[in-house]
């Protein structure tokens, strides 16, 4: 995981910066949304994941084979047609004067903080509490690591990772990456717990909860896709691009919130009009950013809103989900223990264990604790579905502020269109002023 994880991070950064550094400043909008389509396939992953699920044990591990194939085709087809420009920051240097200029402990520090405060967050309030040493650890260490960076960044090192280049529009790039930041939380929030949700509220057939993962997937895709074509199209445009967006993510997102066990319906266009405001800022913002900034540093702005972006969705996650677990806790407690008298079940231990079993949707295994009785089974999941259906929407209530202050963000952008003109090299002397 550690080995596919790193190559699939480089890869995706990488897809982008090179994407956007083949083509015109213009066009670079509608050259990414092409790149974004080949993700078409993923887009139901919901779908295949509940499939290999549902068959037999050793299904899933047709998948490491699968990945494998397209990785090993991606590396082909790279390696045949991909012939990459001269480095402008690195011509005439040798390659031990480029290690050189690599920053190092920029690196070590950046990276090893990130991995330290987001294994902090990760396990605080559910596997150990809060005030525990396994969670304060990480979390300071990691703190002071981030923090270190900084100050390295700023006054220590001779080639930093984020040169002061990238700051020359600082109010846009500053306020596009804080959006960045907040589409992660949103972005992993409905991407993870919304499948869950699904499963635990919906019940647990592979196909519906298949189809009910589509439209998510598929909304996030397109609206990247429509949002970069009309960066391009509108040469510019950015504020109100990303106003809409930030809009359509903070009212779709929040709306799920309406969401019974009684009105699936909805959820559809919900996730539609969510999806479509987190993708319109996903990639887009990303984009945004390589066109502010000089095209010797895309690759590096790449990374900054990359990182930005999976830091802000494992804080988002992290929040959402123990705000989750305080709410499902007593909420599936209370139920399953009325449930489970109402059935005739009085056996403390009995009902403990129906509890344990629902918590971690194993609900075709308590048929046995109420005598193999389908309608008291079926009575006691109803209740636990009603309890969860709750306590979701305390997820959703608290994405609203982190969309509100995207869309507050939004507004006082700067319109990028000067950087979308493709200028005859006459002119590159008064358009490098931009910077």
């Amino acid at each position: 995981m550690v080995i596919s994880g790193c190559g699939a991070g480089i890869n995706e950064l990488t897809a982008l910066a090179v994407t956007s550094e083949l083509v015109p400043t213009a066009k670079r909008g509608k050259y990414v949304a092409i790149l974004i389509l080949t993700v078409s396939p993923y887009t139901a992953s919901v779908f295949w994941g509940q499939l290999v699920a549902s068959q037999s044990v050793g299904a899933w591990r047709y998948l490491g084979l699968w990945c494998g194939v397209w990785a090993f085709l991606g590396m082909v087809l790279t390696f045949l047609f991909y012939h990459p420009p001269p480095r402008v920051n690195s011509m005439g240097l040798s390659r031990r004067e480029i290690i050189a200029q690599i920053d190092w402990v920029g690196g070590l520090l950046s990276i090893g903080g990130i991995i330290l405060f987001i294994m902090g967050l990760v396990w605080g309030g559910y596997q150990y509490a809060w005030i525990s040493v396994h969670v304060l650890v990480p979390l300071v260490l990691g703190g002071v690591m981030i923090i270190t960076f900084g100050f390295w960044e700023t006054y220590g090192a001779k080639y930093p990772m984020f040169p002061k280049r990238l700051r020359a529009v600082p109010r846009t790039m500053g306020l596009t990456l804080l959006i960045t930041f907040i589409s992660g939380a949103n972005f992993f929030a409905v991407l993870l717990f919304w499948p869950s949700q699904s499963f635990n509220v919906y019940g647990h057939d592979p196909v519906g909860n298949g189809w009910r993962g589509l439209p998510i997937g598929l909304s996030i895709m397109v609206g990247a896709c429509v949002v970069l074509a009309l960066l391009s199209i509108f040469r510019g445009h950015n504020r109100a691009l990303l106003v809409t967006s930030s809009c359509l993510m903070t009212a779709g997102q929040g709306a799920l919130a309406c969401l019974n066990r009684e009105n699936l319906q909805v959820a559809y266009g919900l996730l539609v009009l969510a999806g479509l405001g987190i993708g319109g800022i996903v990639v887009p913002a990303s984009i945004m950013t390589t066109i502010i900034c000089p095209d010797d540093l895309i690759a590096t702005v790449a990374a900054l809103t990359l990182s930005i972006r999976v830091v802000g969705g494992a804080i988002g996650y992290t929040a959402y989900y123990n705000i989750l677990y305080s709410k499902a806790l007593p909420l599936l407690t209370d139920a399953v223990v009325n449930a489970s008298i109402e059935a005739g079940v009085l056996n403390v231990t009995v009902i403990e264990e129906i509890g344990n079993l629902l918590a971690v949707s194993l609900n075709e295994e308590i048929l046995p604790l109420v005598g193999g009785n389908q309608t008291k089974s079926d009575m006691i999941v109803a209740a636990a579905q009603i309890a969860f259906s709750e306590a979701y929407k305390w997820v959703y209530y608290v994405s609203i502020p982190f969309g509100m202050v995207a869309v507050i963000a939004a507004c006082f952008l700067q319109d990028m269109s000067p950087y979308m003109v493709r200028l005859p090299l006459s002119d590159c002397d008064e358009y490098s002023n931009l910077f």
